[in-house]
């Protein structure tokens, strides 16, 4: 998306993936790829020597990754950015159906990998949730990695940059941002990504600003155009006039400025004026982003998300394969506490391209603790892999989107089957981790009560319980505006879960992105919410409104705010309150 200002400033709109302001020089990569791959026909005597070649080529790509990951960036080297496309270099999806492609068809081997990797394109592209698809560029720069070694193509060596510049491109592969240098490269631009893309993750470990998804980025800049990369508004700025260039090289410096600030406090404990010390947890997807919690200051893991190892792969992941990632993070956070979710998910099609039941509205239907209900075989084989990795730190267990009380009597009915299971092979492992409950859906809250009765803790997921509660669909554009988090609603239904929990002796977290917005940070403590958790960039900002904050004026507030009859009126609220300890305006979400 682009817009021409009445000037010469050219701007672009995208995604913004990594914070920050950089000016410079634009760099382009020049990325395509394999662009024409030949198809021929082998005789049968040919085909045991091409299943060779294309054997030797993975094993080139395999030493190449592992090349890159040893001369990457440290921080980098601790965030494994690389790891998963080690594994998925031998995955059977790509590896074994490819050489079955080979032998069955008795066709070349590059034109094999084509013909796999375009059916795997086409069965994630069609999945409707925004993540699992932006899964499938991981699928295709493994395989450009398995074809630049097929073809003899070289590949671009962003570590020889040799000037300071911003990079440019289509898309960048992980093993390419792993080559960044933070002496020469500034910024990320690419027409392809989003907000979980690895381009993005890198760009925030090393915290470099980027903007993705851009589209026609690297057609409208060339090398050497000097280019503003705003990470924070998602926005692109090509050969800007001389009064844009002043305005934002004074953004810059004040956002750096205040970066500096925010990075010398983030270490500090997160207490209230008035003596009430929180925690400030940060959110992961994927294991590399532990790296990113620690430096901002994270007190633990509030949420991990761990539905990316069941992706990208034909079958489900073994217990050994789930144990070691559970491990790397619990052992990288300990003695900071884990918070794992597990599987939240809607089905086999999600789960496996191309199998599964289609479901006309997924949102509804057989995800999360439904599916793992459903399918006990898999939901075991997680649950023994959470209670081993436990013995290595401090693991809470959370079941997600929790609906009724059956659900959570029967999830816990698992994990004590899981844990008796474990002792009686003799495998190390601890059957006492604390167990928690999802607050996403409108009738757990009401039911509240009695869940607390079967839990250690509740973890509020705003993200869906706001959705749920006001029937919104925040992807469709013509109702997305109803999306408030301060919506009367959404703060009777915030209230009367931590009331359950305060009367049942219980914390109460919150893991939504209405976590994240320090202008309700006064309100959601005063609601009584104990621990908040959200994306790790978020943290250090969060922490500084709590140690702002009396608890007492923030209870005191609460009434006031759950009086209000709109949305509207509870921002306005709390922008009278606590407005002037934002930083560089509001936002209303």
């Amino acid at each position: 998306m682009t817009r021409k200002d009445a000037d010469t400033d050219l701007v672009l709109q995208g995604i913004a993936a990594s914070p920050g302001i950089c000016i410079g020089k634009a760099y382009l990569v020049d990325r395509e790829g394999v662009e024409v791959i030949p198809k021929y026909c082998l005789l049968e005597k040919h085909v045991k020597g091409e299943v060779k070649r294309f054997k030797t080529a993975v094993q080139a790509a395999r030493a190449h990754l592992l090349a890159v990951i040893e001369n990457s960036p440290e921080p980098l080297q601790k965030a494994r950015i690389l790891d998963t496309h080690v594994h998925l270099l031998q995955d059977k999806m790509l590896y074994g159906r490819t050489i079955e492609t080979i032998e069955r068809e008795r066709v070349n081997a590059e034109w094999a990998l084509k013909t796999v990797v375009n059916g795997l394109k086409g069965a994630f592209e069609e999945m409707p949730d925004s993540y699992l698809r932006e899964r499938v560029s991981d699928i295709v720069h493994v395989s450009e990695l398995i074809l630049q070694r097929l073809t003899g193509n070289e590949a671009h060596d962003i570590a020889a940059i040799d000037r300071r510049v911003i990079l440019v491109a289509r898309d960048l592969s992980p093993a390419e941002t792993s080559q960044i240098n933070l002496e020469r490269i500034q910024g990320i631009v690419t027409d392809l990504g989003g907000k979980t893309s690895h381009t993005g993750i890198v760009a925030r470990t090393l915290e470099i600003p980027a903007v993705v998804g851009l589209e026609q980025a690297s057609r409208r800049i060339r090398t050497d155009d000097l280019i503003i990369v705003d990470g924070t508004r998602g926005m692109v700025i090509v050969n800007p006039t001389e009064e844009t260039l002043a305005a934002y090289e004074e953004q810059k410096s004040l956002y750096e400025r205040r970066r500096a600030g925010i990075a010398r406090e983030a270490g500090r404990e997160a207490v209230t004026r008035d003596g009430r010390r929180y925690r400030v947890l940060g959110n992961i997807e994927l294991p590399e982003e532990v790296v990113a919690v620690i430096n901002y200051g994270g007190d633990g893991i509030g949420l991990y998300r761990t539905e990316f190892q069941y992706m990208n792969r034909e079958g489900f992941p073994s217990e050994r394969e789930l144990l070691e990632s559970y491990r790397d993070v619990i052992e990288v956070m300990a003695p900071r506490p884990v918070i794992i979710r597990t599987l939240d998910i809607n089905g086999d099609k999600a789960l496996r391209p191309g199998g599964g039941d289609e479901e006309p509205n997924p949102a509804l239907g057989l995800r999360a603790i439904r599916y793992c209900l459903k399918r006990p075989e898999v939901f075991r084989i997680q649950l023994r892999a959470i209670l081993r990795a436990a013995v290595h730190g401090e693991v809470r267990l959370l079941f997600p989107m929790v609906s009724t009380y059956f659900e959570i009597r029967e999830a816990k009915r698992l994990l004590q089957e899981a844990a008796r299971s474990l002792a009686r092979e003799r495998i190390p492992h601890r059957g006492d981790i604390p167990v928690g409950a999802m607050i996403e859906v409108p009738s757990a809250v009401i039911i509240a009560d009695h869940l607390a009765e079967e839990v250690d803790f509740f973890s509020i997921g705003t993200n869906d319980l706001i959705q749920y509660a006001l029937a919104i669909d925040r992807g469709n554009r013509h109702v997305a505006h109803l999306y408030q988090p301060l919506d009367p609603a959404v703060l009777r239904l915030i209230h009367r879960t931590a009331e359950a929990a305060r009367k049942r002796g219980i914390p109460v977290h919150m893991c939504g992105e209405m976590a994240r917005t320090p202008l309700y940070t006064p309100l959601l403590l005063g609601m009584g919410i104990d621990d908040l958790s959200m994306n790790p960039q978020a943290i250090p900002e969060v922490k500084r409104m709590i140690r702002s904050i009396r608890l007492d004026e923030a209870r005191a507030l609460v009434p006031q705010v759950l009086a209000c009859r709109t949305a509207r009126e509870a921002f306005e609220r709390l922008r009278q309150a606590y407005g002037g300890l934002v930083e560089n305006g509001l936002e209303e979400d």
